[in-house]
């Protein structure tokens, strides 16, 4: 048995170990981040794609129906068609901004 006054306090890990720690540890994470990187990626594509799909849709199919119960000079779907993309233009930027600032709020974190 050996005597707890008999052994060595334990040094704190040498600079270049604390490095190569560090490193490894983002190296890892970075590995675990590439799978739901990539699949996130093709979410957020279906996403903004729908998000600006729909509401044209919408937009279309509400000018027709105003277009067959109001006939007349103006053309109701092209107005809305075009009100339709620019309310899903503005709702695909609001989600890529979101998404944006949290991928860079995650970042900031990692690296403290």
């Amino acid at each position: 048995m050996t005597d707890e006054s008999d052994q060595k306090p334990l040094k704190s890990p040498p600079k270049l170990s604390r490095e190569v720690g560090v490193k490894a540890e983002r190296k890892l994470r970075a590995q675990r981040h590439v799978n739901r990187t990539v699949w996130f990626g093709l979410g957020m594509m279906g996403l903004i794609g729908w998000s600006v799909t729909i509401p044209t849709l919408l937009g279309a199919a509400l000018g027709l129906w105003l277009d067959q119960q109001y006939p007349g000079g103006r053309s109701w779907t092209l107005a809305l068609l075009v009100v339709g993309l620019a309310i899903g233009c503005l709702n695909a930027w609001h989600w890529v901004t979101r998404e944006n600032r949290a991928m860079r709020e995650e970042q900031e974190d990692d690296d403290e």
